[in-house]
């Protein structure tokens, strides 16, 4: 497919990870944030840091995914989970998905996204 002016790229991605070690998940999210936020303390970064989602859209905001490294190693075989990584967590898939000439972009939506933004373009 050759590229032209005005044409559209959607990239969607679904990550999935099991939480095999909560304090070690929460201890890497914090350690990201203190990345993002030089003048963060182990303090301010607890604060920020309190749950779930804090943790994975701290991790999503530094490294652009949940794990640190782009393609993790899978663990010991399908279904079985990965023991002692320093973040806490076990990849569990990972699949990314093209889709092209979308008739409206995120942005053309404006303040109102419709219902479902991750619903495929009707077939033309």
């Amino acid at each position: 497919m050759v590229p032209t002016a005005g044409m559209v790229v959607s990239v969607r991605t679904r990550q999935d990870v099991v939480i095999a070690d909560p304090e070690r998940f929460l201890a890497a999210a914090r350690a990201a944030h203190r990345e993002l936020t030089p003048d963060a303390t182990e303090e301010t970064a607890a604060e920020y840091v309190q749950d779930v989602r804090d943790a994975v859209f701290v991790l999503l905001e530094r490294f652009g995914r949940l794990t640190a490294e782009p393609h993790p190693a899978p663990p010991g075989g399908p279904g079985l989970p990965a023991a002692d990584r320093p973040d806490g967590l076990s990849p569990a898939g990972e699949l990314t998905q093209l889709v092209f000439d979308d008739p409206s972009t995120l942005q053309g939506y404006g303040c109102f996204l419709p219902e479902d933004p991750f619903a495929l373009p009707p077939a033309t």
